[in-house]
């Protein structure tokens, strides 16, 4: 039978990319946005794997209220943090481990094997890109990433590209308000998404802001670099 696995993340872009990671297992691959959407399901899954920080609630309360529904299942943490002392206190929650993003599907895949007992990922048939990248556009990276699958790079990346104006007023907001907690909530959920489609000048950037928040350059050097991918 195959493994049913519950996927938590409320970032499209890396709902998207772990999705289908996960589905090349083969995984049954169910996915919800928030702690109540994951709350409501009635299913018993083989396995959760839950982002630590969601929209209305975190994910060490989300697994506590699925265990005590379902005290057996494993439950895994993903982040774009990664601080040891996050990795503990996940640890100490009750997850059986903790996963570090952006990731590559293989890297992903190969956790998951491990902890469900599925099979070996189906190979995917890789396109040839004939587009030369664009210096914002790392292609190895997010064909690495997405174990080389060309199409999902695609599909992944224009997905960004319509979620991206909107990230960039969150942080852009954030700084004008003078909300560092909020500035780095949001440069925290782009930097995952960055490195899942390659945008690597603009990972390098929010990497930067995140640890400088109150620096007026790197907002400009933002302004700059999130110009640069809207343009094409």
């Amino acid at each position: 039978m195959t493994p049913r696995l519950l996927l938590v993340e409320d970032d499209a872009i890396s709902r998207g990319f772990l999705a289908a990671a996960l589905e090349a297992l083969p995984v049954q691959v169910d996915s919800v946005a928030t702690c109540a959407e994951a709350l409501a399901l009635p299913a018993r899954f083989d396995l959760w794997l839950i982002d630590a920080n969601l929209p209305d609630g975190d994910g060490a309360g989300l697994l506590r209220r699925l265990r005590a529904r379902w005290p057996d299942t494993q439950a895994v943490a993903h982040t774009a943090d990664p601080s040891p002392s996050l990795r503990e206190d996940l640890l100490r929650a009750g997850f059986v481990d903790v996963l570090v993003k952006p990731m590559t599907a293989a890297w992903l895949q190969q956790r998951m094997c491990g902890l469900l007992g599925a099979g070996p990922a189906r190979a995917d048939h890789t396109p040839d890109v004939t587009t030369p990248a664009a210096q914002d556009w790392d292609e190895d990276s997010a064909l690495k990433a997405l174990g080389g699958n060309a199409a999902h790079v695609a599909l992944l990346r224009q997905l960004f590209l319509d979620e991206l104006p909107a990230a960039r007023a969150r942080c852009l907001d954030a700084f004008d308000s003078g909300d560092d907690a909020a500035l780095r909530a949001a440069l925290h959920k782009l930097r995952a998404s960055c490195g899942f489609v390659g945008a690597s000048r603009l990972a390098d950037v929010v990497g930067r802001w995140h640890d400088a928040p109150r620096s007026p350059t790197l907002r400009e050097t933002f302004v700059l670099a999130t110009d640069a991918l809207q343009r094409g």
